[in-house]
């Protein structure tokens, strides 16, 4: 009875703690930020791709890209160049509305904000949802007489925009609830005429309104509504005009709850996939918190949270990027000057995809191939798909399954439909562009895409053991595996 109780509490910890790192992540440069926190807190050092890397063997790091994207690797004690790495990767970004170049749009006596859709949402669930704004800002800084230009993280902390639905009334023959993502998905800001009365007049405001000033006229008024800039300004404790440029998103306000009559499910927003981000985190900090957790370790434990997955992973920070091949390499590098045994490593090394799943949905059981049918509580899902859409197969899925199997973790498996197309992940890309062995896995989950997810508590602990357990034991499963011989 101790033992389960114990456990009982383990498991609520973590889902806790992810509940934490939920709210504290509105956007994936709040998500990287929120990593870098927990990682600095037990060790973790920070390097940066743009200076030379001083590497310890027993020792862990960690570098950021865009700020989006992060990257961090613990480097085991018996670690030579040539030997593997453990990697679980996954990604920060979620569909969303981003903000667009000129967000200032007038019609109607209403301000509203222009918005593009990012990723494939399920747009209808954005309509009447209290929501607000977050990012990054550009701010420019004078200090002795010299300009520099920062990017500062933003929230707003107050419910400033809605996007709200045409009364039936309205819309009496229309079949269905139908969005044009054009013209229906502008958030109202506010009213034209609360908007002027309650504007907060500022040098550039004056200029514009003919008045002389010693300043220059900000681009940013043409572009935006002030008052949206004065919220921004008010938030970072700065001056309207000093804000340069921004990219900031649409925010739902409710925060991530457990919920339920058990008590069992989360809900949330951005599950798909913060939840996979903070479980393969979580996982990589607590194998390497001891002074001993490294001693036996020859190869190199690593987390790779990348940007862009949401829209084919294409930029500087996605997983299409060199950012992959060039952590391995700098780090090979760093052991050894003989480059050649960066091939070696890669084909010593394993790469877990890890990207939310789509669990059994009991109102729609006919989308789910019949004896694939992933549950809630059921454990992470090994994915597989033989047109490669996961980059799952018979090697790379024992592997993660023999694991659980050891640790008595529950494991389930998914098979699309036939007549159904196949998501994707970042599995594919990394296997194909790094040449990785890779597993895709993901925790089951309803309401994919949508502004609030749920999935389950029990998951979230069954996810964050059963990384935790690759990244201890992989390395000795791995030498009993024979395969290109």
């Amino acid at each position: 009875m101790a033992a389960t109780n114990e456990a009982k509490s383990k498991s609520n910890s973590v889902v806790d703690d992810l509940l934490q790192f939920l709210n504290a992540s509105p956007t994936a440069f709040h998500a990287v930020d929120e990593a870098k926190k927990r990682l600095r807190s037990v060790g973790y050092e920070q390097v940066s791709e743009r200076e030379d890397w001083k590497l310890e063997a027993g020792k862990k790091y960690f570098f950021t890209r865009n700020h989006s994207t992060i990257v961090a690797f613990a480097i085991g004690k018996k670690y030579v160049a040539g030997n593997g790495f453990h990697i679980v990767g996954a990604h920060t970004d979620s569909p969303c509305l981003k903000l667009k170049p000129v967000s200032k749009v007038t019609k109607g006596g209403y301000l509203e904000v222009g918005v593009q859709t990012y990723g494939g949402g399920l747009w209808h669930t954005w309509f009447d949802r209290d929501l607000t704004v977050a990012g990054r800002v550009v701010i420019k800084e004078q200090k002795n007489g010299s300009v520099s230009y920062i990017h500062r993280l933003v929230r707003v902390e107050d419910p400033i925009m809605r996007i709200p639905t045409l009364a039936i009334h309205l819309d009496r023959g229309a079949d269905g609830f139908k969005v044009n993502t054009q013209s229906h998905l502008l958030p109202v800001l506010a009213t034209s005429i609360k908007g002027e009365l309650n504007k907060v007049v500022t040098k550039n405001d004056a200029q514009d309104d003919g008045e002389t000033t010693e300043s220059k006229s900000s681009p940013n008024n043409s572009k935006h509504h002030s008052l949206l800039l004065q919220l921004l300004a008010n938030q970072l404790g700065c001056e309207p005009d000093d804000i340069c440029d921004f990219e900031l998103q649409a925010c739902d306000m409710q925060p991530s709850l457990v919920g339920g009559a058990q008590k069992e499910f989360i809900f949330s927003g951005r599950l798909d996939n913060l939840c996979m981000s903070f479980c393969s985190l979580k996982a990589l900090i607590d194998s390497t918190s001891s002074q001993t957790s490294l001693e036996h370790e020859t190869g190199v434990r690593m987390v790779a949270l990348f940007d862009h997955e949401e829209v084919g992973s294409n930029s500087a920070q996605g997983a299409g990027s060199p950012a992959m091949l060039n952590a391995l390499s700098r780090i090979t590098n760093s052991f050894s000057s003989d480059s050649s045994l960066i091939e070696k490593a890669i084909q010593r090394s394993f790469l877990v995809s890890a990207d939310m799943a789509h669990a059994l949905h009991p109102n729609y059981m006919d989308k789910h191939e019949e004896n694939h049918q992933p549950k809630l509580h059921g454990g992470l899902v090994i994915k597989s798909n033989a047109n490669q859409r996961y980059a799952t197969n018979a090697i790379t899925s024992f592997i993660f399954r023999e694991l659980a199997v050891n640790h008595n973790i529950p494991v389930q498996d998914f098979v699309v439909r036939n007549d159904m197309a196949c998501g994707s992940t970042i599995g594919p890309i990394l296997a194909s562009g790094v040449g990785i062995r890779t597993v895709d896995v993901g925790a089951p989950q309803l309401s994919m895409h949508s502004i609030r997810e749920m999935c389950a508590t029990d998951d979230v602990d069954h996810s964050y053991e059963h990384f935790k357990a690759y990244y201890e034991e992989f390395s000795n499963l791995d030498q009993k595996i024979t395969v290109d011989m």
